[in-house]
């Protein structure tokens, strides 16, 4: 039987004019029936979802995590899974669900894997995969131009980390999780759902997309020496061991600033201080290969 699916992608990631032919022809011989809409502005994506959702089996989308986060709203709402084709930097929910970075073999994931039902992280109304931040990762978003991914890939990450980290100060802010409020000074507050996030960063060291719970971390440094450490520790998730590094975990979460700051969610700006966060379980079915069927084979060993 001939499956109905609509493709988003994202000409404008990393790989998505360059992929966008390669995947249709190898969904169309793995028997899909695509709807294909040309996309000007991933502003558009969550309409498109809406307007095309009553009509098809799923949605593909081929971009990065910042594409799938336009979507993510819209898909659940719809009651539609997901397929995921990595076409852009860091592509880190599809390395959280094993799903391959090569095109031909995501396509396959598509058209023969299982539908996985995952958590989703919630921030005031919006919808999020991986991670939602505020403080240092959101100047870190607003520098990081098109062109530096598209060029230097994940690296563009760490290379506008160096140069924001300098110009960057700590601000006050009140975190309250489980029902205990805590004063801190920090550059940034993460709140984590899935595993990996800003090009292969972990959440925290055991952080799976499915088990339902957010994990926070404050960054309290008050040195800039600091930042080298914890280059070192945050990809292994492994922040935690450092004295300067807060962290906790719940199902449900508050942030509070004397001013409003921004909060970017999967490397887009969507909302602001004062946050609420959630944890949704088992909020969006997403197709992932078949060996990815127990929480600790979504965690990297």
């Amino acid at each position: 039987m001939t499956k109905q699916a609509l493709l988003l992608v994202n000409r404008h990631s990393r790989q998505g004019q360059t992929k966008f032919a390669q995947a249709v022809d190898i969904l169309n011989e793995l028997g899909f029936e695509l709807i294909t809409v040309p996309i000007k502005s991933p502003e558009h994506l969550p309409e498109l979802v809406r307007q095309k959702g009553a009509n098809v089996d799923l949605v593909i989308v081929g971009g990065g995590d910042g594409t799938l986060n336009w979507v993510v709203d819209s898909l659940v709402e719809m009651g539609l899974p997901l397929g995921i084709l990595p076409l852009g930097t860091a592509n880190d929910l599809a390395r959280t669900l094993k799903i391959p970075l090569a095109i031909p073999q995501a396509c396959r994931v598509i058209a023969n894997g299982q539908i996985k039902y995952i958590d989703l992280g919630w921030v005031n109304g919006k919808y999020f995969f991986n991670v939602a931040s505020l403080g240092l990762s959101v100047e870190i978003t607003t520098k990081l131009s098109k062109g530096a991914k598209r060029r230097w890939g994940i690296l563009a990450y760490a290379f506008t980390a160096l140069q924001v980290i300098s110009q960057t100060r700590s601000f006050p802010a009140q975190i309250s999780v489980n029902g205990q409020s805590i004063k801190v000074k920090t550059i940034q507050i993460a709140v984590g759902n899935g595993r990996f996030y800003g090009g292969g960063m972990a959440v925290a060291k055991d952080a799976t997309i499915d088990d339902q719970r957010l994990d926070l971390y404050s960054l309290e440094l008050k040195h800039w020496w600091q930042i080298f450490p914890l280059l070192w520790r945050l990809p292994h998730g492994q922040h935690g061991v450092l004295p300067w590094v807060r962290t906790l975990e719940g199902e449900w979460m508050e942030v509070y600033t004397r001013k409003s700051y921004p909060i970017n969610t999967d490397g887009e700006i969507t909302t602001g201080t004062p946050a609420t966060f959630r944890v949704i379980p088992q909020a969006l079915g997403v197709l992932v290969p078949p060996s990815v069927t127990e929480k600790s084979e979504i965690a990297r060993e």
